[in-house]
């Protein structure tokens, strides 16, 4: 989404008496520390505007999208509320409280939240494109292209509803149509790899693999130093196929999925891995009382921590982009985030855990052997680690392993039990599960848990 959380309603509060400007100084401030990340003193000073002013739409819009980035979403929805009953007509609050909704999978509610801030900001492109992607990720195709075309008739260079487009019309089979859309993001932002991207991934997901291969070499061709390309490339072409995805492309495209709102909402609606992971690894745990010492192996926005807070005496989440950690930090889960490479995490820290968690980290690894090593020895006797991967059909992963179109490794269950007795790990369960949904497919994958002896 590109609304801020931090934009201020026009007419939140009556005129402006004497006393009052000081009131909106503290707003500034608290907003100021808000973007900084210092959460817990904004929080005190919304609530301190509060106790003053109750009714005060601002402090109440900001307090609830804090509630929400700390996970209190049902106080979050509280606060958001009540500054809509204040300032029914800022198109703002509708968007934000949308966007808690979406986050939270309930649909309903964010559609209604959307339709009211488009209906309130019908000049507004990127609230048009938000309401298109929700549309699109309920299978309402149709409402969804005219959401886009909103967008696109009000903003003629909106790259987003371009791209939304070409991703809608790829769902359809229409390649044709996706690919005209795509050029066309190509052409208003040259430099935005996103279009080339969806170019590639339009024609992959038609299994036009060669194509697909095309549109990667000529940008990386265009670029020789851009990481997707040259990551994509290999994936689509098998040439130069390296052992795992690496450091500056993983970097660089979750720092985009950080904070690209349409990637948000199909991962919040279509992605289970998180949650897998930790089940699994929780019918093997002793019951919860913070006793135990958990990495978060490629913690990303933290979507395990809260799932296993209860046993963590400590939980450091570690992964290799900034962006994920940010949006980690306000879960309040975790003892230390830290950005770091995983391999070289593990070898730093031997004996260290009790248990170790990876949910889709290992699917940008091909061989699995040194990063399953260096997880044994950091290790503790008794220890666990749970993780996720993606499912490869033996036939053609004659290795135990290969690299996909997408961009992401899968594994085979042979190679995944053959690991386990390399690394003296003992497998406790393996479970065929469906990860996600992707271009309305599911992506089959194993869940795993082991434990060190």
């Amino acid at each position: 989404m590109r609304t801020s959380y931090t934009e201020a309603s026009e007419a939140a509060h009556p005129p402006r008496a004497e006393a009052e400007l000081s009131i909106d100084a503290a707003i500034a401030y608290a907003v100021e520390l808000h973007r900084d990340s210092k959460l817990e003193a904004a929080e005190t000073i919304y609530r301190r505007i509060l106790a003053l002013v109750p009714a005060h739409a601002d402090a109440l819009h900001f307090l609830g999208v804090l509630c929400h980035q700390t996970g209190r979403h049902d106080e979050a929805i509280g606060y958001v509320e009540a500054a809509i009953a204040i300032n029914p007509e800022f198109a703002g609050f509708n968007n934000n409280l949308g966007n808690i909704h979406v986050e939270r999978g309930n649909l309903d509610a964010a559609t209604r939240a959307y339709e009211r801030a488009a209906t309130l900001a019908p000049t507004n492109a990127d609230i048009a494109n938000n309401l298109g992607a929700l549309y699109r990720a309920q299978d309402r195709d149709e409402e969804a292209e005219a959401s886009y075309r909103r967008a696109i008739g009000l903003d003629e260079r909106h790259i987003n509803a371009h791209n939304n487009l070409g991703l809608l019309f790829a769902k359809r089979g229409q390649i044709k149509e996706a690919v005209q859309y795509y050029c066309h993001a190509i052409t208003l932002m040259p430099e935005n790899p996103d279009g080339r991207r969806l170019l590639g991934m339009a024609y992959y997901s038609l299994g036009k693999i060669e194509e697909a291969a095309e549109v990667f070499r000529q940008w990386l061709e265009q670029e020789p130093d851009q990481p997707m390309a040259r990551h994509m490339y290999a994936a689509c072409s098998g040439v130069g196929v390296p052992d795992r995805a690496a450091d500056d492309y993983v970097e660089q495209m979750f720092d985009r999925f950080a904070s690209s709102f349409e990637e948000q909402l199909q991962s919040k609606l279509a992605y289970k891995a998180p949650e897998l992971v930790s089940g699994a690894l929780t019918r093997q745990l002793p019951a919860p009382a913070k006793q135990l010492d958990i990495l978060d192996a490629g913690c990303g926005t933290g979507l395990c921590g809260p799932l296993l807070a209860p046993w963590a005496r400590s939980m450091v989440g570690v992964d290799l982009s900034g962006g994920m950690l940010e949006r980690a930090r306000p879960k309040r889960c975790y003892t230390a985030l830290e950005k770091a490479e995983l391999g070289a995490w593990l070898v730093d820290h031997p004996g260290r855990y009790d248990l170790v968690v990876s949910a889709d980290t290992l699917v940008y690894f091909g061989p699995l052997e040194v990063v399953m090593q260096r997880t044994a020895a950091a290790l503790r006797s008794g220890a666990l680690f749970g993780f996720s991967v993606e499912r490869a059909d033996p036939t053609l992963a004659v290795e135990g392993y290969r690299i996909n179109p997408h961009g992401r490794y899968s594994h085979t269950q042979a190679y995944l039990e053959s690991m386990a007795r390399q690394t003296g790990l003992r497998v406790l369960s393996l479970d065929e599960v469906a990860l996600r949904t992707e271009g309305g497919e599911p992506v089959h994958g194993y869940v795993v848990v082991m434990r060190k002896p």
